[in-house]
């Protein structure tokens, strides 16, 4: 399984495209943990939204912002793959692209 950690803070504008994106991913053995750091706009509504969709989606809602590198050792703390990914809440990827990892992975 590979976990795909998104830190997320005020990016509510390209959050969906984003999170579209991973669930639309060829290679479904995936867990996607969004680490909401405290976002004052609607980034935590659509996280959530996303995690009521799709069972691999996984919310932690941080109290205290404590910016982007915290975020992302927040999510390691809470993730459960073999391999780890991660990607920018307002970047996306082919759905394609975590299979095509993988099989490279695997084959080297």
């Amino acid at each position: 399984m590979i976990s795909v950690i998104v830190p997320v803070y005020n990016t509510s504008r390209y959050l969906e495209r984003c999170l579209s994106s991973l669930i639309a991913q060829t290679y479904q053995e995936i867990e996607i943990i969004l680490v909401n750091d405290c976002s004052t706009d609607t980034s935590l509504d659509i996280c959530l939204r996303f995690h009521r969709k799709d069972k691999r989606v996984k919310v932690v809602d941080k109290k205290t912002n404590e910016g982007v590198d915290k975020a992302r050792f927040t999510g390691l703390e809470n993730s459960h793959g073999d391999f780890i990914a991660f990607v920018d809440s307002d970047d996306w990827l082919p759905c394609d692209a975590l299979e095509k990892l993988y099989e490279l992975i695997n084959k080297y």
